[in-house]
């Protein structure tokens, strides 16, 4: 195999290994923090996959920065015309809506955190993967230090209802340190993750409803670059406060 070959090979297994999805039970969106590069060698291994990459790394570090740009300047316009939209207010609601829905998924009683969701989402997330923790006995563990990063990568304005803005969707990237495990109930035996603080990246999808943004969807942050390479679907010439109203009496 000619050398330029090997390097493909290597650089796509790479990928796969690097970017390919934990499919788990724990954690928001069925996803778990993969306990693949918690080992000593583990670290070793991200450390020598990260150098390999790095080029690959910096290309979609500035996709989403501008991406980050076009987004926080669409909001921007946005935000004069509804605080709603403004980051500031947006960034809250965020932190308050991942603390609020992780707290809910730790209790395994999505219910509790149903006003900042989507009423389809947490009912999936409940019919989906906790009532069936209870029938195979498992148990997640999900401690967060801190939020360490968030960051827009894709808006679509839409005004059909009552509320400014009605049926927005935007699209952040949430970084987080936590310990996220899935482990039986019985004999505390961990069956998905590892004990251990890290950070872990997801990508949360937010729908504005009656005036408040809800959360609608979470995706490995592997899918991030997808969102950060789509244009704001923003129009040029934004309707006035209260104009979809108006329209529907």
């Amino acid at each position: 195999m000619k050398k330029s070959s090997l390097w493909i090979v290597l650089a796509l297994v790479t990928l796969v290994i690097v970017f390919s999805p934990d499919v788990a039970w724990a954690a928001p969106g069925g996803k778990i923090v993969s306990a693949m590069f918690k080992s000593t060698w583990g670290k070793v291994l991200l450390a020598v996959l990260t150098i390999i990459l790095l080029p690959l790394i910096l290309w979609v570090m500035i996709k989403e920065h501008f991406a980050e740009k076009r987004v926080l300047k669409e909001l921007k316009r946005l935000g004069q015309i509804d605080r709603a939209f403004d980051w500031m207010t947006v960034r809250d609601r965020v932190t308050d809506c991942y603390h609020r829905v992780n707290a809910a998924w730790s209790a395994t009683d999505m219910s509790e955190a149903s006003e900042w969701m989507t009423s389809w989402y947490w009912q999936n997330q409940q019919l989906a993967f906790l009532n069936r923790w209870e029938r195979e006995g498992l148990v997640n563990h999900c401690t967060i230090k801190g939020i360490s990063k968030i960051r827009p990568l894709f808006l679509q304005f839409d005004n059909e209802g009552d509320s400014y803005g009605e049926g927005s969707r935007l699209v952040v990237s949430v970084t987080a340190n936590m310990e996220d495990y899935l482990a039986e109930k019985d004999t505390g035996k961990i069956v998905e993750g590892a004990k251990g603080y890290s950070d872990t990246e997801h990508v949360w999808t937010f729908l504005l409803q009656k005036g408040k943004w809800v959360v609608g969807n979470i995706e490995e942050g592997a899918v991030s670059l997808t969102y950060a390479g789509l244009r704001p679907e923003v129009p040029q010439t934004l309707p006035a406060k209260g104009a979809a109203a108006a329209q529907t009496s």
